[in-house]
């Protein structure tokens, strides 16, 4: 695939964008219970910000592979294998939207063991000794070609005692350089009864709240070429795998960047740090591609591609 001739030999794409607030310059970060806002210093003294975990930038990535209206794959990724989960014959989830993929309690924890026992069919020579990485690989292809992108823990102790694990190899996280708290604050206004009992939502509640401003924001996204050769699925899958990788970066930048209500935000400009040279293939030129490539990797998925589950407790 010319898009990707020149990323043979080498064992990761490094790619950084550079980020703005679409309007003013405050903008509101990921907070973690107990902590907050993950703020932290350089060797120099220079104050840093973790904007977006990698937890979420995975989260989100995986996101646009689905389109909600439509409730199916986004176009140009129709074809690729997935599991769904039916109850009582409606749609409940899928493997694209969990949280954990193929791990997820609704597909693996019902009484509708058919795809468990699928999978331990097919994982059995797997069962002692080492995992080899290029069997569970082919596996996880044929019903959910995401879990070779993102990583998947089957924590099942009769699926080899809870031993495959597969890390992601399409990661990312969001820094901002050189940050500054903006504190403000407002009030919950009860304009029927300010003086109400606030702990059952009546009174006006005052509430303060922290922003940041910044130097810079940077999105930075790293794909483990290596990892992704070293499945052995053949140069078709690879190209495949490579090109829903970036669509989906390409996507995120492109249209994914309202975090959350006060962290909207916008890319500036893109730019691939190794292998050097290589030009990063626009939205518009992976979406043209990526019919051909599905259609290429088929035949390493299950038949038919969507696997269908059905879960009752």
């Amino acid at each position: 695939m010319s898009l990707f001739n020149e990323l043979d030999g080498a064992t990761r794409l490094l790619i950084e964008a550079d980020l703005q607030p679409v309007q003013g310059q405050r903008f509101q970060p990921t907070g973690f219970p107990d902590l907050g806002a993950a703020t932290y210093e350089l060797h120099d003294g220079t104050r840093m910000l973790l904007l977006e975990s990698p937890q979420s930038v995975a989260n989100r990535l995986e996101i646009t592979a689905w389109d909600e209206v439509a409730e199916e794959l986004a176009a140009p990724l129709r074809g690729i294998p997935y599991v769904k989960v039916l109850r009582d014959g409606e749609v409940l989830t899928n493997s694209l939207l969990e949280a954990h993929r193929l791990n997820s309690p609704y597909i693996l924890e019902g009484k509708d063991k058919s795809f468990l026992n699928a999978l331990k069919a097919e994982l059995t020579a797997l069962s002692d000794g080492p995992v080899r990485l290029s069997t569970l690989a082919r596996v996880l292809a044929r019903y959910d070609l995401n879990c070779l992108l993102h990583g998947v823990f089957l924590a099942k102790k009769d699926l080899a005692g809870g031993r495959f694990r597969l890390p992601r190899a399409l990661s990312g996280f969001i820094e901002a350089r050189n940050v500054r708290p903006a504190t403000s604050g407002g009030v919950k206004n009860d304009r029927v009864n300010p003086g109400g009992d606030t702990g059952k939502g009546f009174g006006n509640v005052p509430f303060h709240r922290e922003e940041f401003t910044a130097e810079s924001i940077v999105a930075y996204f790293n794909l483990d070429l290596a990892q992704i050769r070293g499945y052995g699925l053949g140069p078709e899958v690879e190209a495949l795998l490579i090109a829903v990788a970036l669509w989906k970066i390409q996507s995120f930048l492109g249209s994914g960047m309202r975090l959350r209500t006060a962290c909207d935000l916008r890319t500036v400009a893109t730019r691939v740090t190794a292998p050097a040279g290589y030009a990063l293939p626009s939205l518009a030129a992976l979406t043209e591609a990526l019919p051909a490539l599905v259609a290429a990797g088929r035949p390493a998925f299950a038949e038919p591609a969507v696997t269908v589950v059905s879960y009752t407790r």
